[in-house]
């Protein structure tokens, strides 16, 4: 049986793990998001997030980005290599509905899948 939690050993906590993704990392982006990762020596996925108060000025803004990202990759966890995520915001993200947020999560996913495997 497959779990579909998001515990605490699937999130990217200390600033030594976001170094760790930024300096040698992997970009895919939108107008709207953007996911760096790079591959970890877990056997499994871990997402943080990194949404600036100067893109995303409203908290409800950034916690209702930060709550869509967390139900996608918790239910898509099992597809994902080991790899950590880190999800940047840009500006123009709050002016999407949260279907169009979850498909444009779906497209950058699926690019850094692709660009793994290469």
């Amino acid at each position: 049986m497959i779990k579909l939690t998001f515990s605490r050993e699937l999130r990217l906590l200390t600033p030594s793990d976001f170094n760790h993704v930024f300096q040698e990392s992997v970009r895919v982006g939108s107008p709207f998001l953007t996911l760096v990762t790079r591959k970890n020596t877990l056997d499994h996925p871990r997402l943080g997030f990194a949404i600036a108060k100067k893109q995303v000025k409203r908290a409800h803004e950034r916690n209702r980005i930060k709550r869509l990202a967390k139900e996608y990759f918790r239910h898509h966890q099992h597809q994902f290599p080991n790899i950590d995520f880190i999800l940047m915001a840009k500006q123009p993200v709050i002016d999407l509905d949260n279907q169009q947020i979850v498909e444009t999560l779906n497209q950058l996913c699926q690019r850094i899948i692709a660009k793994q495997k290469d």
